[in-house]
């Protein structure tokens, strides 16, 4: 097995809004499908290895589900920078896990889902 993650869902009840936040906090374009009468948003532009997918939802979402953690590139800082502006609230910043696995940071989108970014460059400050 490659990945073991083939793709996600963040929930949303506003998808132009989440699109706009995520385009503007992750620096790269959603590209927008409709797939069974279901609008998705697909990060494919972003250098990922795996699909991400944000999906309009009519679901109300609670702190405690299922964390995803983002690719946040060589330094946290810049999207994180982004966070505020775009709409949402960094509710933990740029924080060293370990030398060998680097940083984390959370914060909560336009949609009330907490998520997590993560850097493996152990030298971002």
């Amino acid at each position: 097995m490659k990945n073991a993650l083939n793709w996600f869902e963040i929930p949303v009840t506003d998808f132009a809004r989440a699109k706009s936040f995520y385009e503007q906090v992750l620096g790269g374009q959603v590209h927008t499908e409709v797939m069974g009468g279901i609008t998705m948003g697909f990060l494919r532009a972003i250098r990922v290895r795996w699909g991400r997918d944000l999906r309009r939802r009519s679901v109300q979402t609670f702190h405690g589900r299922t964390l995803v953690y983002l690719n946040g590139g060589d330094d946290l800082g810049a999207p994180l920078a982004r966070v505020a502006a775009a709409g949402g609230k960094v509710i933990m910043p740029k924080t060293l896990i370990t030398e060998e696995i680097g940083y984390m940071a959370f914060f909560v989108d336009t949609e009330g889902n907490r998520v997590a970014l993560h850097s493996r460059n152990s030298h971002s400050r």
